[in-house]
């Protein structure tokens, strides 16, 4: 099977501005190639789901729309920039999608289509293995919390906060944010639960899960609200992946469990 895909990295206004030229919907490269093109954005930190191993873009996300790109006859073109510049692209119609767990929620409907559910989070609190004082989350008030910057996962906090209680500092990649957690310069940190099993298992951490999942998510691919078509290509696609096992064969690859189905069926 062939996968060819190139990764941009876009760092600051430059880049942002060097990228407006790319039109969102365009399947011919610069120069009348009938070659499709999938612009598809990423952090390239977000382990397991998007993330750079040496100069190689991988994770589960990755995996998954790179073999619907091959279903749909697209090579992929990457765009690395941090999650709330990727979504800011997504909006002004400069990359296809974006494939970094984003999670479907009423206020991202509104500005975004999404493709069918390719996999579920639920959003979970982690602290350091000695904190016996977080139990869940009525235990974050007057807490420093980590939370990554324009993330759903930040949002559900917030959420659950209506009085501000909750002290969010916020990050721009989840790179640091377990570490902080461990030495203490943060009491807790909020991710989805898939996610941080995966880092605790990569990461010799005295850190620990805690709590029941604050909010429960399906996580599908946005797109804008004109490219219908596109999206539905991309959903005929997730259903041939689903069906011939591909899904879950990704899913236990990165997170040794079936995060394709939702919580209550892979609990029966």
């Amino acid at each position: 099977m062939k996968r060819t895909h190139s990764i941009t990295l876009a760092l600051g206004l430059t880049a942002i501005i060097a990228l407006s030229a790319c039109g969102n919907g365009d399947s011919s490269t610069e120069g009348g190639s009938e070659d499709k093109v999938l612009k598809v954005g990423a952090t390239g930190q977000s382990y397991p789901f998007a993330y750079k191993e040496g100069d190689t873009l991988q994770g589960f996300d990755v995996e998954v729309i790179e073999h619907v790109a091959d279903k749909i006859g697209y090579d992929v073109d990457w765009t690395l920039m941090e999650f709330s510049g990727v979504m800011g692209q997504l909006q002004a119609g400069k990359l296809d999608t974006v494939a970094n767990q984003v999670a479907v929620t009423e206020e991202r409907k509104e500005l975004y289509d999404f493709s069918d559910t390719y996999s579920y989070a639920w959003t979970q609190i982690v602290v350091a293995e000695d904190n016996n004082e977080i139990k869940g989350l009525d235990d974050l008030a007057g807490k420093e919390v980590a939370a990554v910057l324009g993330s759903n996962h930040a949002k559900n906090l917030e959420s659950k906060d209506p009085d501000g209680e909750i002290n969010i500092r916020t990050y721009e990649t989840q790179e640091g944010t377990l570490n902080d957690v461990a030495l203490g310069r943060v009491d807790a940190y909020v991710n989805g639960r898939s996610v941080l099993l995966a880092q605790l298992e990569l990461n010799d951490l005295p850190l620990k899960l805690v709590g029941d999942p604050i909010v429960y998510e399906e996580v599908g691919f946005p797109f804008s609200k004109d490219d219908t078509e596109l999206r539905e290509e991309v959903n005929q696609a997730l259903d041939e992946l689903r069906e011939d096992g591909t899904l879950t064969e990704l899913s236990e690859k990165y997170f040794k469990d079936d995060v394709s189905v939702p919580i209550n069926e892979e609990q029966e």
